[in-house]
């Protein structure tokens, strides 16, 4: 965020007043009035708790490679370099556990600028990325 918005007004001079004068308020205004659109704020409280609180390895005792080992299904992670939510450094430990698994597993970690929104916006990269996984899925399907 300070990389993105540092501490960039929207006007010259200070207003005092509530509204969004910083560049950083207007984009996170602007965030929250879509996200208000997809959730009502209930809904959008029980995600956030969910995140929160996932943690699949706490029913094993830590080990994340326990954890998994269930899992049968292919795996496409991606990260966001900047993403404070989902640090690329979690997700390595995820991909690093089903590795030890023995499952298939494809990382890619993607330099973005945005953080945690990097997935909301139209990311080429990204898109490319999970178009070309699905489009394998499917010719191996067919």
């Amino acid at each position: 965020m300070t990389e993105r918005f540092g501490r960039s007004l929207r006007t010259v001079d200070y207003s005092f007043g509530y509204g969004a004068e910083f560049e950083v308020e207007s984009y996170l205004r602007y965030q929250g009035d879509k996200f208000s659109e997809y959730f009502d704020a209930n809904t959008y409280l029980l995600i956030t708790r969910a995140l929160d609180y996932f943690d699949p390895a706490r029913a094993h005792e830590g080990a994340l490679v326990r954890a998994l080992a269930v899992a049968r299904a292919r795996f496409l992670l991606v990260s966001f370099t900047t993403d404070w939510r989902f640090a690329p450094a979690r997700t390595r430990e995820i991909v690093a556990a089903l590795i030890a698994n023995g499952r298939d597993v494809s990382y890619a970690e993607i330099d973005a600028p945005h953080g945690h929104d990097a997935f909301l916006l139209d990311d080429p990269r990204y898109h490319r990325l999970v178009g070309a996984y699905f489009q394998q899925l499917a010719a191996e399907l067919a």
